[in-house]
Protein backbone atom coordinates (compact mmCIF):
# COMPACT_ATOMS: atom_id res chain seq x y z
CA UNK A 1 0.00 0.00 0.00
CA UNK A 2 1.75 3.79 -1.01
CA UNK A 3 1.61 5.74 1.97
CA UNK A 4 -1.72 8.22 0.83
CA UNK A 5 -3.61 4.79 0.64
CA UNK A 6 -2.24 3.86 4.33
CA UNK A 7 -2.96 7.53 5.71
CA UNK A 8 -6.69 7.24 3.92
CA UNK A 9 -7.15 3.69 5.79
CA UNK A 10 -6.44 5.34 8.88
CA UNK A 11 -8.73 8.29 8.25
CA UNK A 12 -11.50 5.90 7.13
CA UNK A 13 -11.25 4.45 10.52
CA UNK A 14 -10.97 7.12 12.60
CA UNK A 15 -13.84 9.12 10.91
CA UNK A 16 -15.90 6.33 11.40
CA UNK A 17 -15.11 5.65 14.85
CA UNK A 18 -15.30 9.28 15.43
CA UNK A 19 -18.82 9.45 14.19
CA UNK A 20 -20.21 6.38 16.61
CA UNK A 21 -17.84 7.33 19.69
CA UNK A 22 -18.76 11.04 19.82
CA UNK A 23 -22.68 10.18 20.52
CA UNK A 24 -21.80 8.04 23.27
CA UNK A 25 -19.62 10.15 24.74
CA UNK A 26 -21.53 12.78 24.90
CA UNK A 27 -24.89 10.54 26.00
CA UNK A 28 -22.86 8.92 28.51
CA UNK A 29 -21.59 12.29 29.98
CA UNK A 30 -24.92 13.57 30.69
CA UNK A 31 -25.38 10.66 32.42
CA UNK A 32 -22.66 10.83 34.38
CA UNK A 33 -22.83 14.52 35.36
CA UNK A 34 -26.45 13.80 36.46
CA UNK A 35 -26.08 10.35 38.45
CA UNK A 36 -22.21 10.94 39.90
CA UNK A 37 -22.21 14.71 40.09
CA UNK A 38 -19.96 17.43 39.07
CA UNK A 39 -17.58 17.07 41.78
CA UNK A 40 -16.65 13.19 40.99
CA UNK A 41 -16.13 14.07 37.53
CA UNK A 42 -13.81 17.14 37.95
CA UNK A 43 -12.02 14.57 40.46
CA UNK A 44 -11.39 12.44 38.24
CA UNK A 45 -10.70 14.61 35.75
CA UNK A 46 -7.85 15.96 37.89
CA UNK A 47 -6.79 12.50 39.09
CA UNK A 48 -6.31 11.89 35.24
CA UNK A 49 -4.14 14.67 35.03
CA UNK A 50 -1.65 13.81 38.08
CA UNK A 51 -1.56 10.50 36.09
CA UNK A 52 -0.46 12.71 33.16
CA UNK A 53 2.59 14.08 35.32
CA UNK A 54 4.23 11.07 35.95
CA UNK A 55 3.39 9.38 32.43
CA UNK A 56 6.36 12.23 31.60
CA UNK A 57 8.94 9.31 32.74
CA UNK A 58 7.78 7.87 29.38
CA UNK A 59 10.76 10.38 28.59
CA UNK A 60 9.32 10.44 24.88
CA UNK A 61 11.44 6.76 23.76
CA UNK A 62 7.90 5.75 22.34
CA UNK A 63 8.45 8.82 19.63
CA UNK A 64 11.72 8.49 19.52
CA UNK A 65 11.49 4.72 18.80
CA UNK A 66 9.23 5.68 16.23
CA UNK A 67 12.01 7.67 14.71
CA UNK A 68 14.30 4.63 14.85
CA UNK A 69 11.72 2.22 13.20
CA UNK A 70 10.65 4.19 10.21
CA UNK A 71 13.92 3.47 7.87
CA UNK A 72 14.24 -0.59 9.00
CA UNK A 73 10.61 -0.57 8.53
CA UNK A 74 11.31 0.80 5.17
CA UNK A 75 14.47 -1.26 4.11
CA UNK A 76 12.03 -4.40 5.75
CA UNK A 77 14.80 -5.41 7.58
CA UNK A 78 12.65 -7.83 10.19
CA UNK A 79 15.85 -8.43 12.45
CA UNK A 80 17.07 -4.56 13.09
CA UNK A 81 12.84 -4.35 14.06
CA UNK A 82 12.89 -6.89 16.72
CA UNK A 83 16.28 -5.40 17.79
CA UNK A 84 14.14 -2.14 18.41
CA UNK A 85 10.97 -3.64 19.85
CA UNK A 86 13.31 -5.50 21.92
CA UNK A 87 15.08 -2.10 23.66
CA UNK A 88 11.26 -0.74 23.91
CA UNK A 89 10.41 -3.54 25.93
CA UNK A 90 13.64 -3.19 28.04
CA UNK A 91 13.03 0.56 28.78
CA UNK A 92 9.12 0.52 29.19
CA UNK A 93 9.58 -2.08 32.25
CA UNK A 94 11.88 0.27 33.66
CA UNK A 95 9.94 3.17 33.59
CA UNK A 96 6.70 1.43 34.30
CA UNK A 97 8.15 0.59 37.76
CA UNK A 98 9.56 4.20 38.29
CA UNK A 99 6.21 5.15 37.32
CA UNK A 100 4.10 2.86 40.10
CA UNK A 101 7.16 4.02 42.64
CA UNK A 102 6.36 7.66 41.62
CA UNK A 103 2.15 6.82 41.83
CA UNK A 104 2.33 5.59 45.27
CA UNK A 105 4.76 8.34 46.54
CA UNK A 106 2.54 11.07 44.99
CA UNK A 107 -0.20 8.98 46.39
CA UNK A 108 0.85 10.13 49.84
CA UNK A 109 0.12 13.62 49.57
CA UNK A 110 -3.55 12.74 48.46
CA UNK A 111 -5.15 13.65 52.30
CA UNK A 112 -3.72 16.60 52.47
CA UNK A 113 -4.53 17.90 48.13
CA UNK A 114 -7.82 16.56 48.41
CA UNK A 115 -9.05 17.49 52.32
CA UNK A 116 -11.44 19.75 51.11
CA UNK A 117 -13.62 16.80 48.89
CA UNK A 118 -16.42 15.64 49.84
CA UNK A 119 -15.60 11.97 48.95
CA UNK A 120 -13.14 9.22 51.54
CA UNK A 121 -9.52 9.09 50.69
CA UNK A 122 -10.57 5.59 50.59
CA UNK A 123 -12.41 6.29 46.77
CA UNK A 124 -9.99 8.55 45.84
CA UNK A 125 -7.37 6.17 46.52
CA UNK A 126 -9.20 3.73 44.49
CA UNK A 127 -9.51 5.93 41.74
CA UNK A 128 -6.49 6.68 40.95
CA UNK A 129 -4.76 3.44 41.46
CA UNK A 130 -7.27 1.97 39.19
CA UNK A 131 -6.02 4.37 36.30
CA UNK A 132 -2.73 4.04 37.05
CA UNK A 133 -2.93 0.12 36.65
CA UNK A 134 -4.80 0.63 33.48
CA UNK A 135 -1.67 2.90 32.23
CA UNK A 136 1.12 0.40 33.45
CA UNK A 137 -0.33 -2.56 31.10
CA UNK A 138 1.04 0.04 28.05
CA UNK A 139 4.38 0.04 29.63
CA UNK A 140 4.58 -3.73 30.41
CA UNK A 141 2.40 -5.34 27.90
CA UNK A 142 0.81 -3.12 25.21
CA UNK A 143 4.69 -1.60 24.37
CA UNK A 144 4.62 -3.52 20.70
CA UNK A 145 1.13 -0.92 19.37
CA UNK A 146 4.76 1.36 19.09
CA UNK A 147 5.61 -0.67 15.52
CA UNK A 148 1.60 -0.60 14.42
CA UNK A 149 2.27 3.37 14.72
CA UNK A 150 5.46 3.36 12.71
CA UNK A 151 4.31 0.78 10.15
CA UNK A 152 1.08 3.28 9.61
CA UNK A 153 -1.36 0.48 10.62
CA UNK A 154 -3.02 2.61 13.64
CA UNK A 155 -6.35 1.32 12.48
CA UNK A 156 -5.76 -1.88 13.96
CA UNK A 157 -5.19 -0.11 17.10
CA UNK A 158 -8.14 2.08 16.80
CA UNK A 159 -10.90 -0.03 15.63
CA UNK A 160 -10.21 -2.35 18.82
CA UNK A 161 -9.71 0.25 21.34
CA UNK A 162 -12.69 2.03 20.14
CA UNK A 163 -15.26 -0.62 20.58
CA UNK A 164 -14.41 -1.24 23.93
CA UNK A 165 -14.21 2.31 25.09
CA UNK A 166 -17.80 2.41 23.76
CA UNK A 167 -18.63 -0.91 25.27
CA UNK A 168 -17.08 0.04 28.36
CA UNK A 169 -19.14 3.79 27.99
CA UNK A 170 -22.28 1.93 27.90
CA UNK A 171 -21.52 -0.16 31.25
CA UNK A 172 -19.91 2.20 33.39
CA UNK A 173 -23.11 4.78 32.24
CA UNK A 174 -26.13 1.79 33.29
CA UNK A 175 -24.05 1.11 36.70
CA UNK A 176 -24.14 5.09 37.27
CA UNK A 177 -27.62 5.49 36.19
CA UNK A 178 -29.04 2.20 37.81
CA UNK A 179 -26.53 1.94 41.11
CA UNK A 180 -24.34 5.61 41.53
CA UNK A 181 -21.43 3.02 42.53
CA UNK A 182 -18.46 5.03 42.29
CA UNK A 183 -16.46 1.79 42.90
CA UNK A 184 -17.94 -0.48 40.30
CA UNK A 185 -17.74 2.74 38.17
CA UNK A 186 -13.85 2.81 37.89
CA UNK A 187 -13.56 -0.83 38.27
CA UNK A 188 -14.55 -1.14 34.80
CA UNK A 189 -11.64 1.15 33.95
CA UNK A 190 -9.30 -1.73 34.94
CA UNK A 191 -11.54 -4.64 33.63
CA UNK A 192 -11.39 -3.39 29.86
CA UNK A 193 -7.89 -2.08 30.20
CA UNK A 194 -7.02 -5.71 30.33
CA UNK A 195 -9.37 -6.95 28.07
CA UNK A 196 -7.71 -4.64 25.68
CA UNK A 197 -4.21 -5.56 25.90
CA UNK A 198 -5.03 -9.39 25.59
CA UNK A 199 -6.75 -8.35 22.05
CA UNK A 200 -3.89 -5.81 21.00
CA UNK A 201 -1.15 -8.82 22.03
CA UNK A 202 -3.04 -11.25 19.84
CA UNK A 203 -3.36 -9.01 16.53
CA UNK A 204 0.15 -7.51 16.95
CA UNK A 205 1.45 -11.79 16.60
CA UNK A 206 -1.22 -11.55 13.73
CA UNK A 207 0.24 -8.74 11.44
CA UNK A 208 3.92 -9.74 12.26
CA UNK A 209 4.28 -13.20 13.19
CA UNK A 210 7.55 -13.04 12.87
CA UNK A 211 8.18 -10.22 15.47
CA UNK A 212 9.94 -11.43 19.11
CA UNK A 213 7.08 -10.98 21.28
CA UNK A 214 9.28 -11.91 24.60
CA UNK A 215 12.30 -10.95 23.59
CA UNK A 216 15.57 -12.51 25.56
CA UNK A 217 17.84 -9.56 24.53
CA UNK A 218 20.02 -8.29 27.58
CA UNK A 219 20.28 -4.52 28.64
CA UNK A 220 23.62 -3.88 27.06
CA UNK A 221 21.53 -3.10 23.69
CA UNK A 222 21.04 -0.32 25.02
CA UNK A 223 25.13 0.47 24.49
CA UNK A 224 23.57 -0.63 20.65
CA UNK A 225 21.70 2.23 20.31
CA UNK A 226 23.06 5.72 21.60
CA UNK A 227 20.98 7.58 19.26
CA UNK A 228 17.89 6.62 20.65
CA UNK A 229 18.69 7.43 24.18
CA UNK A 230 20.11 10.92 22.83
CA UNK A 231 16.78 11.52 21.34
CA UNK A 232 14.72 9.90 24.11
CA UNK A 233 16.87 12.74 26.71
CA UNK A 234 15.87 15.49 24.30
CA UNK A 235 12.46 14.65 24.16
CA UNK A 236 11.77 13.96 28.00
CA UNK A 237 11.93 17.96 27.78
CA UNK A 238 9.33 18.30 24.74
CA UNK A 239 7.25 15.87 26.63
CA UNK A 240 7.44 18.09 29.85
CA UNK A 241 6.38 20.85 27.39
CA UNK A 242 3.73 19.64 26.12
CA UNK A 243 2.41 17.95 29.30
CA UNK A 244 2.28 21.34 30.70
CA UNK A 245 0.65 22.84 28.12
CA UNK A 246 -2.09 19.69 27.66
CA UNK A 247 -2.17 18.58 30.92
CA UNK A 248 -2.24 21.23 33.90
CA UNK A 249 -5.24 23.10 33.13
CA UNK A 250 -7.00 20.53 35.45
CA UNK A 251 -5.22 20.74 38.42
CA UNK A 252 -4.55 24.73 37.92
CA UNK A 253 -8.53 25.22 37.78
CA UNK A 254 -8.95 22.78 40.68
CA UNK A 255 -6.51 24.70 42.24
CA UNK A 256 -7.70 28.76 41.63
CA UNK A 257 -11.31 28.16 40.92
CA UNK A 258 -13.21 25.04 42.31
CA UNK A 259 -13.18 21.02 41.66
CA UNK A 260 -16.89 21.87 40.49
CA UNK A 261 -15.27 24.33 37.74
CA UNK A 262 -12.79 21.31 36.74
CA UNK A 263 -16.41 19.44 35.03
CA UNK A 264 -17.52 22.66 33.46
CA UNK A 265 -14.29 23.33 31.90
CA UNK A 266 -14.04 19.51 31.32
CA UNK A 267 -17.69 19.48 29.26
CA UNK A 268 -15.63 22.06 26.65
CA UNK A 269 -12.90 19.96 27.26
CA UNK A 270 -14.30 17.34 26.19
CA UNK A 271 -15.21 18.74 23.00
CA UNK A 272 -12.05 20.10 22.14
CA UNK A 273 -10.68 16.67 22.73
CA UNK A 274 -12.77 14.63 20.67
CA UNK A 275 -12.28 16.85 17.78
CA UNK A 276 -8.36 17.10 18.10
CA UNK A 277 -8.51 13.24 18.82
CA UNK A 278 -10.29 12.59 15.34
CA UNK A 279 -7.54 15.06 13.65
CA UNK A 280 -5.13 12.67 15.07
CA UNK A 281 -7.00 9.44 14.38
CA UNK A 282 -7.62 10.73 11.17
CA UNK A 283 -3.93 11.62 9.95
CA UNK A 284 -2.43 9.15 12.24
CA UNK A 285 -0.21 7.55 9.56
CA UNK A 286 1.26 10.45 8.30
CA UNK A 287 4.07 11.24 10.68
CA UNK A 288 5.05 7.61 10.01
CA UNK A 289 4.58 8.35 6.04
CA UNK A 290 6.41 11.58 6.46
CA UNK A 291 9.67 9.53 8.21
CA UNK A 292 9.78 7.51 4.99
CA UNK A 293 9.90 10.43 2.80
CA UNK A 294 12.24 11.96 4.70
CA UNK A 295 14.57 8.80 4.66
CA UNK A 296 14.03 8.71 1.02
CA UNK A 297 15.55 12.26 0.72
CA UNK A 298 13.67 13.73 -2.02
CA UNK A 299 13.81 17.46 -1.46
CA UNK A 300 11.42 18.97 -3.91
CA UNK A 301 9.03 15.98 -3.27
CA UNK A 302 9.76 16.89 0.78
CA UNK A 303 8.80 20.82 -0.13
CA UNK A 304 5.54 19.51 -1.63
CA UNK A 305 4.23 17.58 0.33
CA UNK A 306 4.94 19.89 3.81
CA UNK A 307 2.88 22.62 1.81
CA UNK A 308 0.10 20.35 0.96
CA UNK A 309 -0.02 19.26 4.80
CA UNK A 310 0.01 22.69 5.79
CA UNK A 311 -2.86 23.96 3.52
CA UNK A 312 -4.58 20.67 4.33
CA UNK A 313 -4.28 21.35 8.22
CA UNK A 314 -4.90 25.12 7.84
CA UNK A 315 -8.58 24.11 6.02
CA UNK A 316 -9.50 21.41 8.77
CA UNK A 317 -8.64 23.94 11.91
CA UNK A 318 -10.24 26.87 10.00
CA UNK A 319 -13.01 25.14 9.58
CA UNK A 320 -13.92 23.40 13.02
CA UNK A 321 -13.08 26.57 14.86
CA UNK A 322 -15.47 28.44 12.94
CA UNK A 323 -17.89 26.01 13.13
CA UNK A 324 -16.96 26.04 17.08
CA UNK A 325 -17.40 29.86 17.37
CA UNK A 326 -20.86 29.76 15.78
CA UNK A 327 -22.09 26.31 17.94
CA UNK A 328 -20.70 25.49 20.84
CA UNK A 329 -22.65 27.31 23.46
CA UNK A 330 -26.02 26.07 21.72
CA UNK A 331 -25.03 22.61 21.79
CA UNK A 332 -24.06 23.02 25.73
CA UNK A 333 -26.85 24.40 26.43
CA UNK A 334 -29.14 21.48 24.60
CA UNK A 335 -27.12 19.09 25.79
CA UNK A 336 -27.01 20.04 29.96
CA UNK A 337 -28.22 23.09 30.22
CA UNK A 338 -27.43 26.68 30.69
CA UNK A 339 -25.77 26.81 33.59
CA UNK A 340 -22.82 24.93 31.87
CA UNK A 341 -22.29 27.94 29.62
CA UNK A 342 -19.05 29.28 30.38
CA UNK A 343 -17.65 32.79 29.25
CA UNK A 344 -17.40 34.34 25.59
CA UNK A 345 -13.82 35.19 26.67
CA UNK A 346 -12.74 31.48 27.72
CA UNK A 347 -13.91 29.67 24.38
CA UNK A 348 -12.15 32.41 22.39
CA UNK A 349 -8.93 31.25 23.77
CA UNK A 350 -9.73 27.70 23.99
CA UNK A 351 -10.71 27.91 20.33
CA UNK A 352 -7.23 29.88 19.72
CA UNK A 353 -5.62 26.90 21.65
CA UNK A 354 -7.45 24.43 19.63
CA UNK A 355 -6.18 26.59 16.01
CA UNK A 356 -2.99 26.69 16.82
CA UNK A 357 -2.59 22.93 18.05
CA UNK A 358 -4.28 21.53 14.20
CA UNK A 359 -2.05 23.80 12.09
CA UNK A 360 1.21 22.96 14.15
CA UNK A 361 0.77 19.36 12.95
CA UNK A 362 2.93 19.82 9.21
CA UNK A 363 6.34 21.51 11.29
CA UNK A 364 5.97 18.67 14.11
CA UNK A 365 5.50 15.84 11.51
CA UNK A 366 8.69 17.17 10.22
CA UNK A 367 10.95 17.70 13.38
CA UNK A 368 9.99 14.29 14.47
CA UNK A 369 10.88 12.87 11.01
CA UNK A 370 14.65 14.46 10.96
CA UNK A 371 14.61 13.72 14.50
CA UNK A 372 14.72 17.45 15.49
CA UNK A 373 14.39 17.68 19.50
CA UNK A 374 17.87 19.36 20.47
CA UNK A 375 15.95 22.83 21.31
CA UNK A 376 15.81 22.04 24.99
CA UNK A 377 15.39 25.11 25.57
CA UNK A 378 12.10 25.35 23.69
CA UNK A 379 10.67 23.38 25.85
CA UNK A 380 11.23 24.79 29.00
CA UNK A 381 10.48 28.37 27.99
CA UNK A 382 6.63 27.10 27.00
CA UNK A 383 6.63 26.02 30.56
CA UNK A 384 7.31 28.56 32.10
CA UNK A 385 5.29 31.31 29.86
CA UNK A 386 2.72 29.35 29.86
CA UNK A 387 2.85 28.63 33.90
CA UNK A 388 3.80 32.28 34.98
CA UNK A 389 1.10 33.77 32.83
CA UNK A 390 -1.63 31.16 33.72
CA UNK A 391 -0.87 31.67 37.75
CA UNK A 392 -0.83 35.33 37.54
CA UNK A 393 -4.10 35.61 34.75
CA UNK A 394 -5.90 32.80 36.59
CA UNK A 395 -5.67 34.35 39.96
CA UNK A 396 -7.27 37.49 38.40
CA UNK A 397 -9.87 36.12 35.45
CA UNK A 398 -10.08 32.45 36.45
CA UNK A 399 -10.58 29.65 33.64
CA UNK A 400 -10.33 32.39 30.94
CA UNK A 401 -6.45 33.56 32.60
CA UNK A 402 -5.40 30.06 32.48
CA UNK A 403 -6.13 29.61 29.29
CA UNK A 404 -4.55 32.97 28.03
CA UNK A 405 -1.13 31.27 29.56
CA UNK A 406 -1.63 27.80 27.14
CA UNK A 407 -2.36 30.71 24.58
CA UNK A 408 0.93 32.42 25.22
CA UNK A 409 3.44 29.66 25.11
CA UNK A 410 1.54 28.14 21.46
CA UNK A 411 1.78 31.74 20.06
CA UNK A 412 5.74 32.38 21.18
CA UNK A 413 7.05 28.67 21.02
CA UNK A 414 4.90 26.91 18.27
CA UNK A 415 3.75 29.37 15.86
CA UNK A 416 7.41 31.30 15.73
CA UNK A 417 10.12 29.42 17.23
CA UNK A 418 9.81 25.67 15.98
CA UNK A 419 8.60 26.37 11.82
CA UNK A 420 12.18 28.65 11.98
CA UNK A 421 14.24 25.35 13.63
CA UNK A 422 12.48 22.53 10.77
CA UNK A 423 13.20 24.94 8.35
CA UNK A 424 17.28 25.77 9.34
CA UNK A 425 18.35 22.42 10.69
CA UNK A 426 15.89 20.08 8.51
CA UNK A 427 14.75 22.00 5.35
CA UNK A 428 17.81 23.55 5.22
CA UNK A 429 15.79 26.67 3.43
CA UNK A 430 15.20 30.23 4.18
CA UNK A 431 12.31 31.11 7.29
CA UNK A 432 11.27 33.56 4.95
CA UNK A 433 9.39 31.15 2.74
CA UNK A 434 7.49 29.54 5.65
CA UNK A 435 6.52 32.75 6.49
CA UNK A 436 5.13 34.30 2.68
CA UNK A 437 2.97 30.33 2.81
CA UNK A 438 2.28 30.94 6.58
CA UNK A 439 0.78 34.72 5.49
CA UNK A 440 -1.17 33.87 2.56
CA UNK A 441 -2.92 31.01 4.35
CA UNK A 442 -3.60 33.34 7.41
CA UNK A 443 -4.12 35.92 4.81
CA UNK A 444 -7.39 33.72 2.90
CA UNK A 445 -8.74 32.52 6.69
CA UNK A 446 -9.47 36.29 7.55
CA UNK A 447 -10.98 36.71 4.33
CA UNK A 448 -13.07 33.79 4.65
CA UNK A 449 -14.10 34.18 8.61
CA UNK A 450 -14.87 37.89 7.17
CA UNK A 451 -17.33 36.58 4.52
CA UNK A 452 -18.92 34.07 6.42
CA UNK A 453 -19.68 36.11 9.79
CA UNK A 454 -21.29 38.89 7.82
CA UNK A 455 -23.57 36.08 6.29
CA UNK A 456 -24.37 34.42 9.08
CA UNK A 457 -25.01 37.33 11.26
CA UNK A 458 -27.32 38.50 8.32
CA UNK A 459 -28.83 35.15 7.27
CA UNK A 460 -28.24 32.59 9.41
CA UNK A 461 -29.16 31.99 13.15
CA UNK A 462 -29.13 28.93 15.32
CA UNK A 463 -31.95 26.97 16.26
CA UNK A 464 -31.29 26.39 19.67
CA UNK A 465 -35.23 24.86 20.28
CA UNK A 466 -33.79 21.32 19.86
CA UNK A 467 -30.99 18.80 18.83
CA UNK A 468 -32.75 18.72 15.69
CA UNK A 469 -33.06 22.21 14.86
CA UNK A 470 -29.34 22.56 16.16
CA UNK A 471 -28.30 20.05 13.18
CA UNK A 472 -29.86 21.49 10.65
CA UNK A 473 -28.15 24.81 11.75
CA UNK A 474 -24.70 23.13 12.08
CA UNK A 475 -25.57 22.01 8.69
CA UNK A 476 -26.14 25.28 6.93
CA UNK A 477 -22.63 26.56 8.76
CA UNK A 478 -20.97 23.71 7.77
CA UNK A 479 -22.04 24.02 4.03
CA UNK A 480 -21.38 27.82 4.11
CA UNK A 481 -17.71 27.54 5.74
CA UNK A 482 -16.82 24.91 3.26
CA UNK A 483 -18.20 26.57 0.21
CA UNK A 484 -16.83 29.82 1.09
CA UNK A 485 -13.68 29.15 3.07
CA UNK A 486 -12.49 25.97 1.17
CA UNK A 487 -13.46 27.58 -2.31
CA UNK A 488 -11.16 30.41 -1.28
CA UNK A 489 -8.30 28.38 -0.23
CA UNK A 490 -8.44 26.01 -3.29
CA UNK A 491 -7.96 29.69 -5.61
CA UNK A 492 -4.99 30.58 -3.69
CA UNK A 493 -2.89 28.10 -1.83
CA UNK A 494 -0.78 25.23 -4.40
CA UNK A 495 -0.62 23.33 -1.65
CA UNK A 496 -4.31 22.86 -1.16
CA UNK A 497 -5.16 22.39 -4.34
CA UNK A 498 -2.59 19.83 -4.95
CA UNK A 499 -3.92 17.77 -1.83
CA UNK A 500 -7.55 18.00 -3.36
CA UNK A 501 -6.29 17.02 -6.59
CA UNK A 502 -4.59 14.06 -4.79
CA UNK A 503 -7.49 12.68 -3.01
CA UNK A 504 -9.67 13.10 -5.97
CA UNK A 505 -7.20 10.87 -8.18
CA UNK A 506 -7.18 8.42 -5.53
CA UNK A 507 -10.35 7.77 -4.84
CA UNK A 508 -11.52 8.00 -8.53
CA UNK A 509 -8.94 4.94 -8.72
CA UNK A 510 -10.71 2.94 -6.09
CA UNK A 511 -13.94 3.06 -7.59
CA UNK A 512 -12.75 2.44 -11.23
CA UNK A 513 -12.79 5.91 -12.55
CA UNK A 514 -10.64 7.94 -14.72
Amino acid sequence: MSRVSKSLKNAKVGAFFFVASIFVQFFTRKIFLDALGDEFIGLTSTLRSILGFLNLAELGIGTAIGYALYKPIFDKNQDEINRIIALLGILYKRIGLFILGAGVLVALFFPYFFEDTQFSIGLIYFVFFSFLSSTLLTYFVNYHMTLLEADQKGYVVQVYFQTLNIVRLFIQAAIAYYLQDFYLWIFMEVVFSIFLSIVLRYKIKQHYPWLIIKANEKADIIKRYPDVIKKTKQLFIHKMGSFVKDGTDNILVYALVSLESVAFFGNYQLIFMKLIGLIKITFSGIGAGVGNLVAENNKSQINKVFWEMMGLQFFIGGFFSLAIYYLISPFIMLWIGDKYILDDMIIYLMIGNFFISVIRSPVQYFQNAYGLFSDVWAPFTEIILNLVVSIIFGKLYGIAGIMLGTFSSLAVIVLLWKPYFVYKRGFEKSIWEYWKGFLLLSVVLIVSSTLIHFIASNYLTVNVSSFLGWSFSAVKISALIIIIYGSLLYLFSVGFRNICLRFKALIFSKIGMK
